[in-house]
């Protein structure tokens, strides 16, 4: 569990540095220059992931039960996870979808976490999505007191939407039949 915590330190930490410190990063993007303050960024969320991954995957050795699930929450949870791929991609492939989420990939992030967090009742599943739907909040909350940098990504168009929706489809059924099982080790469809 110790790993899981640190790694989710490091990657959410990393990524929490616009949401508590936008001078201080603007600072040091001017320091260090953008391609090294990307790539010590980069580094430390890769160092960060791996060690959620391990963390996690070995908390799932010696699972710590809060709550079961019923079996219909299960089901609760694939329905609300059809929309999170296309929000992903619509954050950048900005079309309607992003102008109405506004932050399409944090609502994604939310949703994502919420569904997972009604679907696995561990101390490691409520650690490790907790964490993120938290953070995925405040970030959204503190997107109201900041400038918002721009995301590089296609150019706005109304086709964006369909290519939102179709690939995010596409890459949520994989992840139903096979994706989530070949990375995770769980199967979605049992």
């Amino acid at each position: 569990m110790r790993v899981l915590v640190f790694g989710l330190i490091l990657f959410l930490g990393v990524h929490s540095v616009s949401i508590v410190g936008p001078s201080w990063r603007d600072r040091m993007v001017e320091r260090l220059g953008e391609i090294p303050w990307k790539g010590v960024y980069s580094l430390i969320s890769i160092i960060g992931f791996v060690a959620i991954v391990w963390g996690y995957g070995a908390a799932r050795q010696a699972p710590v039960i809060l709550y079961i699930p019923p079996p219909w929450l299960q089901h609760t949870a694939m329905v609300l996870l059809i929309v999170v791929f296309p929000l992903l991609i619509a954050a950048y492939f900005p079309g309607k979808i992003k102008a109405v989420t506004k932050h399409p990939m944090l609502a994604g992030i939310k949703i994502w976490a919420f569904a997972h967090l009604l679907a696995n009742g561990t101390l490691a599943d409520v650690v490790l999505f907790g964490s993120f739907l938290i953070w995925a909040g405040v970030d959204r909350m503190s997107m109201k007191y900041r400038e918002p940098r721009p995301i590089p990504g296609a150019p706005p168009s109304k086709a964006n939407d369909t290519i939102a929706i179709v690939g995010g489809i596409a890459i949520y059924l994989a992840f139903i039949f096979w994706l989530h099982e070949w990375l995770f080790g769980v199967p979605v469809i049992a």
